[in-house]
Order: structure tokens, then sequence, then C-alpha cells
């Protein structure tokens, strides 16, 4: 997947990811990259700077825990990440409707033009 593609995308995907349960900076990384069915291999220098800003402005929430004998920060998904998270979903409905409406009306028109020369 092309990395420019992800641009503006990053912080719903997360939000999304950690919507379920709370989880910790790897795990959110292998979430990704299995509920994309490997298309997204986010690096970890994408990833946790996302996390903290996303902290720092309030939509996820973190704490120490110690998962598998070892300690790791872990995020949840806070009220305020919640209905950040409605919003981010509701615009990228009419983004890919849009986008969609305009890449099907050309696709058509190449199909019409085709099949006259046909």
């Amino acid at each position: 997947m092309n990395p420019d593609a992800l641009r503006g995308h990053m912080d719903a995907l997360l939000l999304s990811v950690l919507e379920r349960e709370p989880l910790h900076g790897y795990a959110i990384i292998e979430a990704l990259l299995e509920r994309s069915g490997g298309a997204l291999s986010v690096p970890t220098g994408t990833v946790y700077p996302a996390l903290r800003r996303l902290e720092r402005i309030g939509y996820l929430s973190s704490e120490w825990a110690t998962v598998g004998g070892r300690k790791r920060r872990t995020y949840r998904l806070t009220d305020s990440g919640r209905k950040q998270l409605e919003g981010e979903r509701s615009a990228w409905q009419e983004f890919a409707t849009v986008i969609g409406s305009v890449l099907r009306a050309e696709a058509a028109e190449v199909s019409a033009v085709r099949a006259a020369n046909g």
C-alpha cells in the first residue's frame, strides 16, 4: 500500500483499532496488519508518534501494564476519542462516496467510448 494513501487517515485507523479494547503499540501495529489483510504494514516510527499525539489531544489515554512479562504502555480510547472516531467514519464515508462517484463516472465514460469504437 502506498504510504501517501494513508496520509490523513492514520488517526481514524488507530482510533478504530482501539475501539474494541485497549492495546499496546505493537499489538496495534499487528491489528492494523491483520484487519487490512496484510496490506497495512505501518512502521513503529509512524504509529508511536501518532499515539502520543492522540493522547495529548485527549482521544486516547494510556497506562503502563505488564503484558507477557514485559512492561508496555497500553492505549485506551476515551469518550472524546469515540466521538472523534464517529466523525472520522462519517467523513470517510462522504469522501469514499464522492471519490467513488468520480471514478465510476470516468470508468463508465471509458467503457462507453470503447464500446462505441468497438
